[in-house]
């Protein structure tokens, strides 16, 4: 656990992750009515050491925490929202989509049939590696408990953070319902996903998730890149200085991969297969594959969108290049 204060009133809490990543940025906002906590970590026990310890740093109890906002229900930011609601007793907050795909994807009746089985088979994953994707899934559901009782936002709405008026933006594309929070006063935006320094945001698509979501990334991208932002404050790594600057740079390297993606069809070819091309599968987890397929099929949907590829359903999910 590190903690920097980046403002009066803002603190960054750095919550460890169990995977390459490592960490994920969590955000204390401070105004006389409370504490805000932006995004909560996965649920580990390493994690709730973590979050003891920066109320121990800043000298509070969970019982200072007077709301939480998710950007989104991935488990590294959704994971301990629940842990903490049970601490401190806050409302939780997150998108009207997001809410529903914390029910879909977290909330899983043991007795359904895992959806990401038949998905990553479909699209070439190989039986044995796709069953260990499906453990890798099972693990992070139990990352999430407790589930929190969730309230919504909608977007275009304004929420008082850390003495700051912030604006939530739907930014669809990381996930269907990625909110980011922009303070015009000290032009701040906390990013969540959406825009990172050193590393593209993952932009895949999932059993659940809804139509083209690189293309919808791509054009959230473009509505936020003209905003004043001064700071970004994102979900992992670095501080974003440079916020026009870096969602072009985000731009860029996927128009590239879209191009990458398209040699390795060739003729025809299925998602596994374009991945083992582009990524150094030998080297990734089932965590890190899972990532990687999901991605290749994003890019290869956006392309067919495009006219550049055709879809050939059958056993197996074809992707055939356009003459």
């Amino acid at each position: 656990m590190t903690v920097h204060e980046l403002a009066p009133g803002i603190v960054q809490v750095q919550l460890p992750l169990p995977f390459a990543l490592r960490s994920i940025n969590a955000y204390l906002l401070h105004d006389p009515a409370g504490w805000t906590v932006v995004d909560t970590g996965l649920h580990t026990a390493d994690g709730e050491d973590a979050w003891h310890a920066a109320f121990s740093h800043l000298g509070i109890t969970p019982q200072a925490i007077r709301q939480i906002v998710l950007t989104h229900f991935h488990p590294d930011h959704y994971g301990m929202a629940g842990w903490l609601q049970q601490l401190s007793g806050a409302p939780v907050y997150i998108s009207p989509r997001d809410a529903e795909q914390t029910r879909e994807v977290w909330e899983l009746s043991p007795d359904a049939e895992e959806p990401t089985l038949a998905y990553f088979t479909r699209h070439g994953v190989p039986a044995t590696l796709t069953n260990t994707i499906v453990d890798v899934v099972e693990m992070l559901r139990a990352s999430t408990l407790p589930h929190p009782e969730l309230t919504l936002i909608q977007p275009g709405e304004m929420i008082a953070m850390g003495g700051r008026q912030f604006q939530s933006i739907h930014t669809p594309g990381h996930s269907d319902g990625q909110f980011v929070y922009f303070a015009e006063e000290g032009g701040l935006m906390l990013c969540g996903d959406q825009v990172l320094m050193k590393i593209t945001p993952h932009i895949g698509w999932w059993p659940n998730s809804e139509a083209d979501p690189l293309g919808r990334y791509l054009t959230a991208l473009e509505g936020l890149e003209t905003l004043p932002v001064r700071q970004g404050l994102p979900g992992h790594n670095r501080l974003i200085e440079d916020w026009s600057g870096r969602i072009s740079e985000l731009r860029h390297h996927h128009e590239e991969r879209l191009e990458v993606m398209l040699a390795a069809v060739g003729t025809s070819a299925t998602a596994y297969e374009v991945a083992c091309k582009v990524f150094t599968m030998a080297r990734y987890t089932p965590h890190e594959v899972r990532f990687a397929v999901a991605e290749t099929i994003a890019h290869l949907e956006l392309l067919i969108l495009r006219g550049l590829l055709r879809r050939e359903e059958g056993d197996l999910v074809q992707y055939v290049r356009v003459p």
